[in-house]
């Protein structure tokens, strides 16, 4: 694989919205971190569970792709700092094609950085039988030169373009630039005030069409647009995150008549 030098990757602008942004490579020697330090940007925080983000085609249609996020507690130690661990589970088409686990710690300015994943892809035949996988686009901070870069700044503003990845010799090096702030955005039914649009691509495979993601204060990612055109416009499928459904009154009542057996077998153990 070709090696691109780190000089020749800096001076780069993403051909977006705000072309005079310059791409930087966040300064991973000035951040400082406190272990155990939960994740409390508010644009990209933990959460409890499992989100899962739906998709729709062009046409607004039902689309077989879906992912799903989960964090799961303390991960990898890299280049020295503890970092959080959050699995990402794609599907298309009901077949799980990848199982990735993402690493990131946030620096006591609050700012969120990306310290690598793991990554398995699943290969299937056209009777939908397994028949291989790989790791490709796997990388960690620390093997191969690679290094961390941002996830979500403190502050997100706009104009700030940064790398979230830097591990070339991986062929990884995604970046992103904050293009707006303080949007209002639908997904699923649910609006999102206060949104931040980040802008997503890799200098390193430019054959990869890019992308916006939408993060709302208080939730994280809440939609993402990817398969855009030529003018940056018509993304082929946007996801979405999904509603948590409210439970039925049949669920309601499962849930009451529980407790009070529960209640009633706790009365005669007494």
């Amino acid at each position: 694989m070709k090696k691109i030098a780190v000089a020749s990757l800096l001076p780069l602008a993403l051909a977006c919205g705000n072309a005079s942004a310059v791409l930087s490579l966040p300064d991973f020697n000035a951040a400082t971190f406190t272990p155990g330090t939960p994740i409390t940007n508010p644009y990209y925080n933990q959460f409890d569970g499992t989100r899962v983000y739906t998709s729709t085609d062009v046409n607004g249609d039902p689309a077989d792709e879906r992912f799903e996020f989960q964090w799961l507690g303390a991960g990898k130690t890299l280049l020295g700092v503890q970092t959080w661990a959050l699995r990402d589970r794609a599907f298309e088409g009901g077949f799980l094609v990848e199982d990735t686990f993402d690493y990131f710690a946030q620096d006591i300015a609050g700012n969120l950085w990306y310290f690598g994943e793991d990554v398995t892809n699943y290969e299937y035949d056209a009777n939908g039988d397994l028949i291989g996988t790989n790791d490709h686009s796997s990388w960690l901070a620390g093997f191969n030169g690679a290094v961390p870069g941002y996830q979500m700044p403190a502050v997100p503003t706009v104009g700030q373009n940064y790398f979230q990845e830097f591990a070339i010799a991986d062929n990884a090096a995604d970046t992103g630039e904050i293009t707006a702030t303080g949007l209002t955005r639908t997904f699923a039914g649910t609006t999102y005030t206060d949104v931040v649009q980040v802008f997503e691509t890799s200098p390193v495979d430019p054959g990869v069409l890019p992308g916006y993601k939408y993060f709302a204060p208080g939730i994280g990612l809440i939609g993402a647009e990817e398969h855009l055109d030529a003018n940056l416009l018509n993304p082929e499928l946007t996801f979405a995150l999904a509603p948590v459904p409210e439970p039925t009154s049949a669920a309601l009542l499962a849930l009451g008549l529980s407790l009070v057996s529960a209640a009633a077998y706790a009365r005669r153990k007494t």
